[in-house]
């Protein structure tokens, strides 16, 4: 039996992958989840998870969802980490969430001293 490889790139973020007899295909979808940071001007802080940062983020910045960082205009993407398990976003989100402001200032300037909008590349230019 021939073995067949195929993998397939969807959306640069979930990955097909597998290798098995011909007759017998499976695939399995890794997806990509992630807990990100946002921040006001005045540096308000917001931590969330989501499936889709860049479908997120859009929502903040356009306001399309009521609630916190809608009424304090937090819309600037100042951290983010990525997981394969949802699970462990949403653990790593409620630890971030149980940190002191201070901790998450710290995690924020570890990798991102100056605190810019890690989402600003994304815009289209024109």
């Amino acid at each position: 039996m021939a073995l067949v490889l195929i993998t397939l790139l969807l959306e640069s973020r979930s990955l097909i992958c597998h290798s098995e007899p011909a007759k017998n295909l499976s695939f399995k979808i890794m997806k990509t989840y992630y807990t990100y940071i946002l921040s006001s001007y005045s540096r308000t802080l917001y931590v969330g998870v989501t499936n889709d940062l860049e479908r997120r983020v859009y929502e903040h910045k356009n306001k399309l969802i009521d609630g916190f960082t809608a009424r304090y205009n937090i819309d600037k993407l100042v951290h983010f980490e990525s997981c394969v398990e949802i699970d462990g976003a949403i653990a790593r989100e409620k630890e971030l969430k149980g940190w002191l402001r201070k901790k998450k200032i710290e995690l924020i300037e570890a990798t991102n001293p100056n605190w810019n909008d890690l989402s600003e590349s994304w815009r289209d230019p024109s």
